[in-house]
């Protein structure tokens, strides 16, 4: 079994670049940045992108949207919603993006990595099969979902999203198949105002979506718990044949969009986790994307505590897993719990 993959290209960078905006180029330069830093240079396989073909993101997306992106190519600037912007180069990086995190996933499919994290922009879980929103302009983790079911013979794919804002694309690519487990943790009443508590699936896929919708002040301990007493049990019941995690930084302490408290240890007390289960269900194969985070070092921070906890040298000390474990656990989950007992023995 081979190690942890990273996607990483220059032209991610390119999205947005030299357009003031939240969602900036600079936030894949300090990632960049630390991956090249004396202590974390040289730990990892790198994983060489190539684009998603249109028959892959048309798996999730529409001709006609596809084509919309397409259209932006070479113009300055063009704005598809007003918080969703493109520049010359964002449709190819959006292309890449897609298909960096496909590739990652076959290179995991396949036994030829372990794990990995596909360090790439434009985001992807908010952007819906006809309409860009929300930063992102195709959904890259539920492409990448779609692939492993429609092409690698994969039967159950399990999507963990913990971005401060609910993938409401994500939920609504697959809310009605049960061959995809999506749970989500996420800030609510928020943007893009999805994911409430009773959203659990629909028709034959009830049960296949799980929402925890949290008040804004939640740190680790909550956070960890609810990975613990809810996506865990379930996901056992559910044993998914790969498991990918929508990674949002924007639950940081610090973060401007959010109002979150989940420190670097936190992200690494969560991967742990969900390292666990799929260790347990799908033979390790757990592949992460990035979706949000616009603190820097909030988002530099936390990748490296997600990559080193891949590699299984972690950050956290027996002393604050323990505390962990010990908290009480957010009245959420009892309401969550009593939601999907109706689909799972919990």
């Amino acid at each position: 079994m081979g190690g942890t993959g990273i996607v990483r290209h220059p032209l991610y960078i390119e999205h947005l670049e030299g357009v003031p905006h939240v969602e900036s180029p600079a936030r894949l330069k300090t990632v960049y940045r630390m991956l090249d830093s004396p202590d974390m240079a040289g730990r990892f396989e790198a994983v060489e992108p190539r684009p998603a073909t249109d028959e892959e993101i048309t798996r999730v997306h529409t001709p006609r949207h596809v084509e919309r992106i397409r259209s932006t190519t070479g113009y300055p600037h063009a704005a598809l919603d007003p918080d969703t912007q493109t520049t010359p180069q964002s449709s190819d990086a959006a292309h890449l993006a897609a298909g960096g995190l496909i590739e990652l996933a076959e290179r995991v499919w396949s036994g030829e990595l372990q794990n990995g994290f596909a360090l790439v922009r434009p985001p992807g879980h908010h952007a819906e099969s006809e309409r860009a929103m929300g930063f992102c302009l195709f959904n890259n983790v539920a492409v990448a979902a779609a692939h492993l079911l429609a092409a690698k013979g994969a039967d159950r794919i399990m999507i963990v999203d913990w971005d401060l804002h609910h993938g409401n694309a994500t939920q609504h690519s697959f809310e009605s198949e049960s061959s995809v487990l999506y749970a989500s943790t996420h800030q609510y009443p928020y943007y893009p105002g999805s994911g409430s508590l009773d959203e659990v699936g629909r028709d034959q896929a009830k049960g296949c979506t799980i929402n925890v919708p949290l008040s804004t002040g939640h740190g680790d301990a909550e956070f960890y718990a609810i990975f613990r007493d809810v996506f865990l049990p379930i996901g056992r019941q559910y044993k998914p044949d790969f498991i990918l995690v929508s990674a949002g930084f924007d639950t940081y302490h610090q973060d401007p969009l959010g109002g979150m408290q989940v420190s670097h240890e936190g992200y690494a007390a969560m991967t742990r986790l969900m390292m666990a289960l799929a260790d347990e269900v799908c033979g390790g194969k757990l592949v992460y994307t990035l979706e949000g985070g616009y603190d820097l070092e909030g988002l530099r921070g936390g990748v490296q505590a997600v990559l080193l906890e891949l590699v299984g040298d972690s950050v956290l000390d027996d002393g604050y897993v323990s505390s962990l474990e010990q908290a009480d656990p957010p009245r959420v989950i009892d309401k969550v719990l009593k939601l999907q007992s109706k689909y799972w023995e919990v």
